[in-house]
């Protein structure tokens, strides 16, 4: 905190106004079902696809590395 009491912010941060507005007028959804996932349930399930296929495709790159140290 500063002297006069007010929490200094960052430059890239905004200021009181966008603050305000971020918190009152564009918040995170809350309540919304399906917000973050997507609108779809087609949308969730591709979602959920590419995630298990990167998550293999990391462990594998992980595997191979593990090998090349030991070798």
């Amino acid at each position: 905190m500063s002297e006069d009491g007010a929490a200094k912010s960052s430059p890239g941060e905004g200021g009181r106004f966008l603050r305000w507005a971020y918190r009152y007028l564009a918040g995170p959804a809350e309540g919304v079902q399906g917000a973050i996932q997507g609108g779809s349930a087609e949308a969730r399930e591709a979602w959920k696809r590419d995630l298990a296929e990167r998550k293999r495709y990391t462990r594998e790159q992980r595997e191979r590395r593990r090998a090349a140290r030991q070798n």
